[in-house]
């Protein structure tokens, strides 16, 4: 049978999407469960009042911001895609089709910069609050995992030749005359380091490895006694505390604009280090909702960054854990704020088959952590952390957690509505199977 012939009536853009869209897509329900007027409230206050251009609605900038992290989207993306989905600029408070961009690109920077670590912990704060009961559990599971900075691989010829390049640019906008540019010499030194795999270049490109740290410690100091004093000089110093670090020192400098970047071991078979910064991930046992994430910006032992972790949970959902669930990482923490620690160790000889059987099964539990970090790494942009600074660090994590919870409620209504549909038609299928029945049954009499 041919399909019949489609209506070449034109629909009008004026048409509000309340009249458009579908009520029960999941932006449509979660635009409807998400308290806009608390981010008015708290973001208005860093607006000036009659000065300046006006500035974008703040829903529809704390929209897209969720929007990125929902749909693992880049700053790019996000603006480009708001102009052709539906759904994407209802869930920011419009309510007709607009065919243009919301904003620049750049302005989202501004904003997430203007809001700061405690805007975006609002915004987390709200996504548990959606999930609603599921995020009041009194038992949770916490972990931590490393999100990577956005950086290059880290090796000592890497960082001598990023300095060597930053020193001539220094020079040039100075306008200050080096002695020597050492541009044809280090190429010809990167020839000689290219043979390292070689038996018979091992020890020429080792020697080409120690004539570019000269080079570098030669224009470092060169420029040290041209410049001005005051002017250049942290990045003087970092420049000196790189070429003057060793392999076992401490607090060493991976990357010369991420100069806070940690090498962090985790033992992982496919990756030994991983350079970035430490996150604390808390979730409850049964629903899995994250009721805690927080940046650590240090390599800290993990027993050590449980308070700091179950502080922020007690701070974003107003209760205290009575019990939570960690691995072996966190070995010889018991309790910390008022919440019971309870990593795998030999149970006591006073422990009863109760307790025993109700300790597995939250262990048993303690695993589910695990998938959940894979997803925000792979899902919502916590596997490579493209935001500067440790304020970015602290961001990056929060927006992960709370599009991850979003994405949760999101999943939730989709199945329901699916579930709905199919008990319907079975009730349509049930309802005719017994009437045909019923009528074969009356023939046969």
């Amino acid at each position: 049978m041919l399909s019949p012939n489609e209506s070449r009536a034109q629909l009008s853009f004026n048409r509000t999407f309340e009249e458009q869209l579908n009520h029960t897509h999941p932006l449509y329900v979660l635009a409807e469960k998400i308290n806009w007027q608390v981010f008015e409230e708290a973001f208005t206050k860093h607006y000036r009042k009659d000065f300046g251009r006006p500035a974008k609605p703040i829903r529809l900038m704390v929209s897209l911001l969720i929007l990125k992290h929902v749909r693992n989207l880049s700053d790019e993306s996000v603006v480009e895609q708001w102009s052709e989905n539906s759904y994407y600029q209802y869930f920011s408070g419009k309510e007709s089709f607009v065919a243009a961009a919301p904003c620049e690109s750049s302005e989202l920077v501004h904003f997430r910069h203007r809001i700061g670590e405690k805007g975006v912990e609002l915004i987390l704060k709200e996504s548990i609050r959606v999930n609603g009961t599921g995020g009041e559990e009194e038992i949770g599971i916490t972990d931590t995992t490393v999100q990577e900075k956005n950086i290059t691989y880290p090796t000592d010829n890497k960082l001598y030749r990023k300095i060597i390049t930053k020193c001539i640019a220094i020079a040039e906008d100075e306008n200050l005359e080096l002695r020597q540019s050492y541009s044809q010499t280090l190429k010809k030194l990167s020839i000689q380091q290219r043979l390292r795999h070689r038996v018979k270049g091992k020890k020429a490109s080792r020697k080409a490895d120690r004539k570019v740290k000269t080079i570098a410690g030669r224009l470092v100091r060169e420029l040290g006694r041209k410049l001005p004093s005051g002017k250049y000089t942290a990045t003087l110093e970092l420049f000196t505390q790189v070429l003057s670090q060793k392999r076992e020192d401490k607090n060493k400098i991976y990357s010369l604009h991420e100069s806070h970047v940690q090498c962090i071991s985790k033992g992982k078979a496919n990756k030994k280090y991983e350079f970035g910064s430490k996150v604390s991930i808390t979730t409850t046992a049964n629903s899995g909702v994250i009721i805690g994430a927080l940046n650590l910006p240090k390599n800290d032992y993990d027993g050590h960054t449980l308070d700091a972790a179950l502080e922020q949970q007690q701070r974003l959902t107003g209760t205290i854990l009575k019990e939570d669930f960690v691995d072996r990482g966190y070995k010889g923490v018991t309790e910390v704020r008022g919440t019971k620690i309870h990593s795998p160790k030999p149970f006591p000889k006073t422990t009863t088959n109760t307790q025993m059987k109700k300790l597995k099964h939250g262990f048993a539990r303690r695993a589910a952590i695990e998938p959940k970090i894979g997803h925000l790494k792979t899902d919502h942009r916590l596997s490579r952390n493209f935001y500067k600074g440790v304020v970015g660090d602290n961001v990056n994590v929060m927006l992960a957690a709370a599009a991850m919870n979003f994405k949760r409620m999101m999943n939730i209504w989709k199945e329901r509505f699916v579930i709905f549909w199919l008990n319907y038609v079975q009730a349509i299928i049930s309802f005719f199977v017994s009437t045909k029945n019923h009528i074969c049954l009356k023939m046969t009499f």
